[in-house]
């Protein structure tokens, strides 16, 4: 028998002890308390054949744990012994057991001496500015030791967000010696998680986990914008006729425009078709719930034009919560149909209830949920036909339009 493949190695020693390491369990010891060593190690040994078969190979295996462990090299692990009796080889001293017997020998015997001190000094100056951080450092000492080099500047974050709750300002404001924006900015997941300790805000990243970092520690977001434009030359403002402004100042807008279109795609509103006494509002995405604060919105003609898809319907549902006497554009049956060649197909459909469809809306949108078209068949607004476009804002215009 010329090789081990089942006996353990000093080697394989070592790659336990570094497991035990990779897992944090040593660095989190000296936080909780928790005994860890002596640290047994699992040991593989030759059975009572290969005593027998292979004494040799047995030797040269006791003897490389030997060379390898504590008391030759004066760190790393202890080996127990016992004695056995071999019919043919009389009575042997075997290793029983393996164990290191200080952190101190685990360290050097793994040579992560330099970083268990880089960890150690960490620790102290985050305990003692922050004691209740402590167990955060346990559960994940890594993630502390891979910023350590920015570690004082964390800290320094940490501490003026603990003395100047909800500040109500932007990030750009924030003056911390020797912290940028950008700094916080790369790290706002890490001081995220920091913050929720520091400031005992679990239980709101719980409740609001779609919040911003903006938002959960009282700094002030960059305002949400709202891009218009005036389709009738009478109705710009200031001599704009494409604006974007925050949603506050655009609920505060003050235009003599009758009509007020509604459409998601962005190039669809910077082509729409010019139409007197209009207004074209595009881009918000799924922000339709700011349009709420709007009141003015409330006494225009509302058009809105998005997909013909489950989304689509689910959005214009959406805007009748705030504007009940919105009328969906380009939305309709005979529109699909004669897209049939641009169809393409919808992700993840919506399947819930949208009370506020018309019935020919109601009707279409069921067939789209139940496929009587095809399989998730979608039209997206910027295949439609801008020739059909123009028609049907014709028809608006002239008060023509089928409701």
């Amino acid at each position: 028998m010329n090789q081990m493949p089942d006996w353990t190695t000093p080697a394989d020693l070592r790659d336990q002890a570094l497991r035990v390491w990779n897992k944090g369990l040593i660095l989190a010891a000296g936080i909780t308390g928790t005994p860890l060593f002596p640290l047994t190690l699992r040991l593989r040994r030759p059975d009572t054949r290969a005593y027998g078969e292979n004494f040799e190979a047995v030797r040269n295996w006791i003897r490389a744990l030997e060379i390898g462990s504590r008391a030759r090299r004066g760190f790393g692990y202890d080996i127990e012994w016992i004695d056995i009796n071999h019919r043919q080889l009389g009575r042997n001293r075997i290793p029983d057991r393996i164990a290191i017997p200080t952190e101190a020998d685990a360290l050097k015997f793994i040579g992560m001496e330099r970083t268990a001190e880089r960890f150690k000094q960490l620790r102290r100056s985050t305990e003692g500015s922050f004691p209740i951080l402590a167990k955060w450092l346990a559960r994940k000492p890594f993630v502390a030791l891979d910023h350590d080099r920015d570690w004082s500047r964390i800290l320094a974050v940490l501490a003026w967000f603990h003395d100047h709750p909800n500040c109500n300002l932007y990030l750009r404001q924030l003056d911390i010696e020797g912290v940028d924006t950008k700094f916080i900015e790369s790290r706002k997941s890490l001081l995220g998680e920091l913050l929720a300790v520091v400031l005992e805000r679990t239980a709101d990243l719980q409740s609001g986990a779609s919040q911003t970092f903006e938002q959960r520690y009282g700094l002030k977001n960059k305002p949400p914008l709202v891009r218009f434009r005036a389709l009738d030359k009478s109705l710009a403002i200031g001599g704009l006729s494409d604006v974007a402004t925050p949603f506050a100042q655009f609920a505060s807008l003050t235009t003599p425009a009758r009509r007020v279109f509604i459409t998601e795609n962005e190039v669809n509103g910077l082509a729409f078709p010019d139409v007197e006494q209009s207004i074209v509002v595009f881009g918000m995405g799924k922000s339709l719930n700011l349009l709420r604060s709007a009141v003015w919105l409330q006494s225009r003609e509302i058009y809105y034009w998005g997909d013909i898809d489950t989304h689509g319907f689910a959005m214009l549902d959406q805007l009748r919560a705030i504007l009940p006497a919105a009328r969906s554009l380009l939305m309709d049956r005979e529109t699909l149909l004669a897209h049939r060649a641009l169809w393409v197909c919808e992700d993840t459909p919506f399947r819930g209830d949208l009370p506020r469809l018309h019935a020919d809306e109601r009707e279409l949108f069921d067939a789209l949920v139940n496929n009587r078209f095809g399989e998730k068949v979608r039209l997206e607004q910027e295949r439609v036909s801008f020739g059909l476009v123009q028609r049907a804002i014709q028809d608006v215009a002239s008060g023509t339009l089928r409701v």
